[in-house]
């Protein structure tokens, strides 16, 4: 144990902000017979992938959404740490220490990622890979401090990376030679020279080339290398091309035919039908134009952005280019602002005797969230808008506003972090576009003019899409909560003989028939390696449930689940269980922690 503390420490510091996509934590709740005091503290101990606590690690506790006021703190010689004085709001919880990185989440996993206060959270760190090689010109000369840049196209799940491709770089020293470590699990490719990150200043000799990727190519037959927790992959040499690059530019403006501030541009280029991360600049406010260097030849999409004070964005829709020889001039970006929800929580409180003194959800923990429907994105599409609308909380009377939504089709979801309560209903009020209305002069720092919307009739939005275009301001939206949730903690059985199997999934599904159709009385969860499995949060009333092996190939099965258009996905699950026929009722505030399941040959 000694030793390994001391690896750690000779391994050097690094204090930084952890993705929250890429955390692995685990979190226990707080007691919720209780009310919640005015402040607390947040605890939690650092581990390795093996177990090991890390000692001298880095942690950061952030208000969920907010840009400022980080705690940071260290572990001691056990891995522990603690951070108090903390209000009650929702917490992002993270750490570092280099060379290690947060261990792949799971995509299945049903564990809460933000944390209140009185949580004790487990960060799980593995040590980071390692890619190294040469580049050199094909005279085999070395290539002298280029950039080399490890882009990430696939994590360790073999998921894709679709909202912005994290990449690591490094420069090579006098012999050509690159080491980049610190690498999380995934297939990456290597890219040598050309524009990364914000291109056009000309920071080296090499930035106005044509990015030439491992081991000798384009990117289209780039090759793949694939990283593993703690190895090194040597070898990865890039023999380099130097081809000059093509130029791109153009200029951007606002909906109204005004530029009153600085646009980002985003090139991003299309390769094998799919949209991946590219060049960026910068259009400075009072520009002319923008330009992007070091564009090799191939098929790209062109879009601009530009932010708002208010906390809002605007974009243009993607303009679709290909380069084929020579510089592309000319290109004109309009932004439009994007789309918000606007709405509230009601809390339903129950006048049960069992449910009395429990708990209430705090408005500042209750994240609402937005997921679009993907598969009406064509994969060749510039992914990135989906990231704007970020996670909201509401205020303290329960309001809150959804912004920077892309057009698109989204389905709104909510968590609450009250053990004894449980997601009720969506219902939004149909509304009919106004007129929108003519474009007029936007003063600087103000975002354009949106069409608002006409209140209609009130629909389930838990169970359909709510569609949105460019501009679109959406009201009427209500989230109920309700008092009274269950808890179901139990063990797969398996019969004599039978083992265990990966990517196990136990599901509950409404047994009253006027049930049937109702998504929010679907739940899964994934069965871990001992058999065991947690759901929480449950409406009260018969369920059926069921143990299923999902196959390999299938990603996102939880979320699956609830999809308005996944009908047939819910019919299907419901009749199996009915066969299986294990019923159970769940009283109001009831934990049933000894459920047992048998498991079906």
């Amino acid at each position: 144990m000694k030793s390994f503390r001391q690896q750690l420490r000779g391994a050097g510091l690094v204090v930084g902000l952890v993705f929250l996509f890429a955390i692995s934590i685990t979190a226990q709740p707080q007691p919720d017979e209780v009310q919640t005091a005015s402040t607390g503290a947040i605890t939690g101990q650092v581990v390795t992938d093996t177990g090991q606590p890390v000692a001298g690690a880095a942690v950061f506790v952030r208000a969920y959404g907010a840009t400022g006021a980080v705690r940071n703190t260290t572990t001691d010689a056990e891995g522990n740490f603690q951070v108090s004085g903390l209000d009650p709001v929702s917490y992002v919880v993270g750490a570092s220490f280099s060379p290690f990185v947060t261990a792949p989440r799971d995509p299945e996993s049903t564990q809460p990622s933000y944390f209140r206060v009185g949580d004790s959270v487990k960060i799980q760190l593995t040590k980071g890979g390692v890619i190294t090689g040469s580049v050199v010109t094909s005279a085999d000369e070395p290539v002298v401090a280029v950039r080399v840049r490890a882009h990430m196209i696939r994590d360790s799940y073999g998921r894709s990376i679709r909202y912005g491709t994290p990449f690591k770089e490094r420069t090579t020293d006098d012999r050509g030679i690159y080491r980049i470590y610190g690498l999380a699990p995934g297939t990456y490719v290597l890219s040598a020279g050309g524009g990364g990150g914000f291109s056009g200043f000309n920071l080296s000799p090499y930035e106005t080339d044509m990015p030439t990727f491992a081991p000798s190519s384009p990117r289209d037959t780039a090759m793949e290398v694939n990283v593993q927790s703690a190895s090194e992959v040597s070898n990865v040499d890039i023999r380099y091309r130097g081809e000059p690059g093509h130029i791109v530019s153009g200029s951007a403006i606002d909906a109204a035919g005004t530029a009153p501030g600085s646009f980002t541009i985003y090139l991003s280029p299309i390769s094998s039908g799919v949209s991946q991360s590219g060049n960026s600049t910068f259009q400075p406010s009072g520009s002319l134009g923008f330009s992007l260097y070091g564009v090799a030849d191939g098929d790209y999409h062109v879009v601009a952005q530009t932010y708002f004070p208010t906390g809002e964005f605007a974009l243009s829709e993607p303009k679709r280019i290909k380069v084929n020889g020579a510089d592309i001039s000319g290109i004109e970006l309009a932004v439009k602002p994007l789309a918000s929800i606007t709405g509230r929580i009601e809390l339903e409180e129950s006048e049960l005797t069992e449910c009395k003194g429990k708990r209430r959800p705090l408005f500042a923990e209750t994240l609402i969230t937005s997921w679009h429907n993907e598969k009406n994105i064509a994969k060749d599409q510039p992914q990135f808008p989906w990231s704007l609308g970020a996670p909201i909380f509401p205020d303290k009377q329960g309001d809150f506003t959804m912004r920077n939504l892309a057009p698109g089709q989204y389905r709104l979801q909510t968590r609450p972090l009250a053990k004894y309560w449980y997601l009720k209903s969506i219902s939004l009020k149909s509304s009919a576009p106004a007129a929108k209305a003519a474009a007029t002069r936007t003063p600087a720092g103000r975002a354009p003019a949106a069409r608002s919307s006409q209140i209609g009739r009130s629909v389930d939005a838990a169970r359909n899409w709510t569609t949105l275009k460019s501009g679109d301001r959406v009201s009427g939206l209500t989230i109920t909560l309700a008092e009274g949730a269950a808890s179901l903690k139990g063990q797969i059985k398996p019969a004599d003989g039978q083992k265990l199997q990966p990517r196990m999934f136990v599901y509950l599904v409404p047994a009253e028939t006027e049930k049937a159709e109702d998504v929010l009385r679907f739940f899964g969860s994934l069965v871990e390696a001992d058999g065991s499995f947690t759901l929480n949060n449950l409406p009260p009333g018969r369920y059926l449930t069921i143990a299923k092996v999902s196959d390999e190939s299938e990603s996102n099965v939880l979320t699956k689940l609830r999809l308005p258009d996944e009908a047939e996905v819910r019919t299907k699950l419901r009749q199996e269980a009915s066969l299986a026929k294990i019923e159970t009722e769940l009283k109001p505030c009831q934990n049933v922690t000894d459920f047992s399941l048998p498991l079906k040959p």
